[in-house]
């Protein structure tokens, strides 16, 4: 089945939503516009209940089908927060928030997920619930994970949840999926390095703590390519170095930091354990010393095999099964849906944004053409899931 016609007639207005919030980005949990935003809208559509401040400012909606026979209760979440960057899209509806910008999509997957609130609300062919989840704080603070310990899914008695991203560079219209681990974990680290300063024309009378991170930034390569599978997948990646102040001086410390990406808990384990091992020691080879802070930020994203199965067979309805990759490679960046996915079983599928800028760059802007796909996939998710007799 291709797009739903009754989607398509209302495509403009999710549109001028879409821009709506789009011009007025908000950060983290920080989205109480937003959020209004889409209680008024929610309230507007009829749905049966509305629950703010969950997760702080999440929103659920919950809408019941014209039968509950089967009991049956799904879950659909989109993030609503932006990033904290300067917009240079030029459009007429950039951001009017300085340093601030939906740089990411989470205005398109906002507006996408009302205007299934919007037709599923209308015409309720369904038998079961369909709650649906506006998350705040995707972007780095976990909103997610407080959703979940906020009892989201014990609330609302949610057994399968499923997320959805744009994605540039993906054709289209078309969507891409995979069993199993398609977002990494997104973990953090700094090292600490302490040697002895002094004068930068007596380097033998001291322990040159650049020396050790410039052999550390080398050595931690091995990390990944010497102690992981070659098989599975890991990227360690320096990102800041921080030494000194003066031309002439060496500095009795140094630091480097980065980040760590894994599609496997034992991988992830694996690299946590080797850094704090390999730092030391490799700093007291040239008579330092070093510590290492490792941060575990979110984890793999886990697509359930029966649930990515289904959702991929929905995506099929909406864009044709040509249109649809099963075995998609997974991505390393990191996505707090992930939690979501620990506590329910679910799938994580990404809609074709076509050939756009990049997400996170300031000339991306959300494919407005793609909002009857991903809206008549939310729609069609719904109504096979939980289908009438």
């Amino acid at each position: 089945m291709p797009i739903i016609n009754r989607i398509a007639e209302f495509h403009d207005e999710i549109t001028e939503w879409r821009r709506d919030f789009h011009a007025n980005p908000e950060l983290l949990f920080d989205v109480h516009r937003t959020a209004e935003k889409v209680v008024e809208r929610l309230k507007s559509f009829g749905v049966d209940e509305v629950v703010t401040g969950l997760g702080r400012t999440g929103v659920v909606a919950v809408i019941k089908g014209n039968t509950d026979k089967s009991g049956k209760v799904i879950g659909l979440r989109a993030d609503m927060d932006a990033l904290p960057i300067t917009e240079r899209t030029g459009k007429p509806y950039a951001s009017k928030n300085e340093g601030k910008m939906h740089a990411c999509g989470h205005d398109g997957h906002t507006a996408m997920l009302l205007g299934a609130a919007k037709y599923l609300a209308e015409t309720r062919n369904f038998d079961g619930t369909a709650v649906l989840i506006f998350q705040p704080a995707e972007e780095g603070g976990g909103g997610g994970k407080v959703m979940v310990n906020d009892g989201l899914m014990e609330k609302f008695g949610i057994e399968e949840v499923y997320g959805m991203h744009n994605f540039p560079g993906i054709p289209f219209g078309q969507f891409a999926i995979r069993t199993g681990g398609i977002m990494a974990a997104t973990d953090t680290f700094k090292i600490e390095i302490e040697g002895v300063g002094g004068h930068a024309a007596l380097p033998h009378k001291t322990v040159d703590p650049i020396v050790v991170a410039a052999n550390m930034i080398v050595g931690l390569q091995t990390v990944v390519s010497r102690n992981v599978d070659p098989v599975k997948s890991g990227v360690l990646s320096v990102t800041i170095i921080k030494a000194g102040d003066a031309d002439n001086v060496i500095p009795r410390t140094a630091s480097v930091a980065g980040t760590v990406r894994t599609l496997d808990e034992d991988v992830r384990d694996l690299m946590e354990q080797r850094l704090n091992e390999f730092v030391p020691q490799l700093a007291q080879s040239f008579g330092a010393k070093a510590s290492v802070a490792y941060r575990r930020g979110y984890p793999v994203t886990v697509n359930a095999p029966e649930q990515t199965e289904f959702a991929a067979d929905v995506a099929a309805l909406v864009a044709g099964d040509d249109r649809v990759n099963r075995n998609v490679n997974p991505v390393m960046g990191g996505e707090d849906f992930s939690y979501m996915l620990q506590a329910r079983p679910g799938a994580y599928i990404m809609v074709g944004q076509g050939d756009t800028p990049g997400l996170h760059e300031d000339t991306y802007d959300f494919n407005d053409e793609i909002i009857p796909t991903g809206v008549s996939y939310w729609a069609k998710l719904v109504e096979t899931a939980l289908p009438t007799s």
